[in-house]
Parts: structure tokens; sequence; C-alpha cells
């Protein structure tokens, strides 16, 4: 696992900590852990999936989908990232 330079650095954890953790725990097959771990994971992944898929296959809604997934992503890291902290 590649260490967190923000954690080393500074001592706190950054938005993206447990995000290889979280991958590592989908590719064991070990779902609820990956989730636990890291939350966002599943929209970052349907994100990805969405870019490559697109690239295949035209969508008519494609900026939209993104947009969403995005911001949907988005909100779900800084909503955990704020409760690391409470």
């Amino acid at each position: 696992m590649l260490p967190c330079i923000t954690k080393k650095i500074i001592g706190i954890d950054c938005p993206g900590c447990g995000l290889q953790r979280s991958f590592i725990s989908i590719l064991n097959g070990d779902f609820a852990t990956a989730f636990t771990t890291y939350p966002p994971i599943y929209t970052i992944l349907l994100l990805i999936s969405f870019f490559i898929f697109q690239n295949f296959i035209k969508i008519k809604y494609a900026n939209k989908i993104i947009l969403t997934l995005t911001l949907t992503t988005v909100v779900i890291i800084v909503t955990n990232y704020i409760l690391k902290f409470i």
C-alpha cells in the first residue's frame, strides 16, 4: 500500500484516505468492508465505468449523468471526511 503523504507530513487523514484499502476489499469480494472503509468507492467506480462505457456507446444525456455522478461523489467524499472528525 502506498503511504498517504498528507498523513505523513501533517498528521491527519486526507479526503482520499481509505481508497486503496477499499479497492483491495472489493477485489477480495468484501463489499461491506469496502463501503465502511471508504463510502465513496462505489460512486467513484460507477463514474469510471461510465467514462469507459461512454467511449464505446454514445449516450444522449452523458453530460448530465457525469455531472450528477461527480457531484454525488464529491458530496459523499466531503461528508465522509467531515464525519471522520466528529
